[in-house]
């Protein structure tokens, strides 16, 4: 069994590479990749970005999940999380079988505050909380519809379909986070809502942009614009187009197509002078901020490092922005800083990502990586270094 050291991507990807008798200078051949940086990957001296282990997955016919060790579940069990994962895929299955005689089902008006409200929890990263929730929750929800079945209520079973996904995809179970969007979709056609299928097919779009499958990913954002068609031309609609643009912009950036990129980060930007900061509007935390969020992103993409960290520190986030992506900005920045040999200020953004977003950083991969990394390149390592170091797990 490999020790804490040994057990990284590097080495899952090493493992991977050998069971299909593939040579080091093959594999990267293949991704597309430098070898020296596939080397320094698979000894951990260097961490495996998130484009890499895309690449790689994707040549050796894995899930991304196989090389970055997800879910955690040492982690998980520790957290009382793991407990939590069953429950939420029960209620998931229980779509097709309608009204449940014998479950008590609140007002209609407190369901649907009671969905809003566990959006507001997953984007605070209280993921215990929203998983403790969420099956009760979903449970009531379908009951709900089947007895007095209209948009309200199906956009609210949708929204609690899409907190589902959210947490999953946050604790690393993306099967259930597949079967959870699935059921989205299902509640968003139900719901004829425009908006919350076009959300849909973003957080679609964002599955196939993690395993680095560019042309779905960007199908799928041309999918929500679709649904988009009828909806108007409210404020709640241009955010949802900016958010696809976002969406699209990553996308075009891990497919390393640059002028796609700035074409769908100047639109959503027109689309953000529009709408302001709308963090609430279907918790998409859509605005200026989040375009900026994705600028600093597409720049990693392109591992332009230097004017990440540059457009990166200038972010202030509004009153009451989304905790979920200020922790992920924070993280991102981390690896930025890192890569451009300022250790120090890396760790110092991973110590505030873990102080506003615990749960969720401790089950981000990117996090752990960078944390891996910067052990590996402290010649003494702080005790603040150390403590993270043992608290993911490495």
């Amino acid at each position: 069994m490999p020790t804490p050291e040994q057990d990284h991507i590097g080495t899952r990807i090493a493992h991977q590479r050998k069971l299909r008798r593939l040579s080091g200078r093959e594999l990267a051949r293949r991704a597309g990749i430098s070898y020296s940086l596939l080397s320094k990957v698979e000894s951990g001296h260097k961490p495996a970005s998130a484009d890499v282990v895309a690449a790689v997955a994707r040549t050796l016919s894995v899930s991304r999940d196989t090389l970055t060790g997800q879910p955690y579940v040492t982690e998980l069990q520790q957290d009382r999380l793991a407990d939590l994962v069953h429950p939420m895929r029960i209620a998931l299955d229980l779509y097709d079988l309608g009204d449940d005689p014998d479950l008590s089902v609140r007002p209609s008006w407190q369901l649907v505050a009671a969905a809003d409200d566990l959006c507001a929890t997953v984007r605070a990263t209280h993921l215990h909380k929203a998983a403790d929730t969420l099956p009760a929750l979903v449970a009531e929800l379908t009951a709900a519809v089947y007895r007095t079945p209209g948009s309200e209520l199906w956009t609210a079973l949708g929204s609690a379909y899409r907190s589902t996904h959210d947490v999953a995809v946050k604790l690393g179970y993306t099967d259930l986070a597949t079967v959870a969007l699935d059921r989205m979709g299902w509640a968003a056609e139900k719901a004829s809502n425009p908006l919350l299928s076009a959300v849909r097919q973003y957080k679609r779009a964002l599955g196939y942009f993690r395993e680095g499958e560019c042309h779905i990913g960007q199908r799928l954002i041309g999918a929500g614009r679709d649904h988009l068609a009828t909806a108007g031309d409210t404020r709640a609609a241009l955010a949802v187009a900016g958010q696809l643009h976002l969406g699209a912009a990553v996308l075009a950036a891990r497919a390393r197509d640059a002028a796609g990129t700035e074409l769908h980060l100047a639109q959503a930007e027109e689309h953000a002078a529009r709408t302001g900061e709308a963090g609430r509007v279907l918790w998409l935390s859509f605005g200026p901020t989040n375009v900026t969020l994705h600028r600093t992103s597409t720049l990693i993409e392109f591992h332009r490092f230097g004017e990440a960290v540059e457009v990166s520190g200038g972010v202030h986030f509004p009153d009451g922005w989304s905790t979920s992506r200020a922790a992920h900005h924070h993280v991102h920045r981390s690896y930025a800083l890192m890569e451009t040999k300022r250790y120090d200020q890396a760790l110092g953004e991973m110590v505030t990502a873990r102080r506003i977003a615990p749960e969720q950083t401790r089950y981000y991969a990117p996090a752990r990586e960078t944390i891996n990394a910067l052990v590996r390149h402290q010649r003494a390592t702080p005790d603040t270094l150390t403590n993270l170091a043992h608290w993911v797990g490495l």
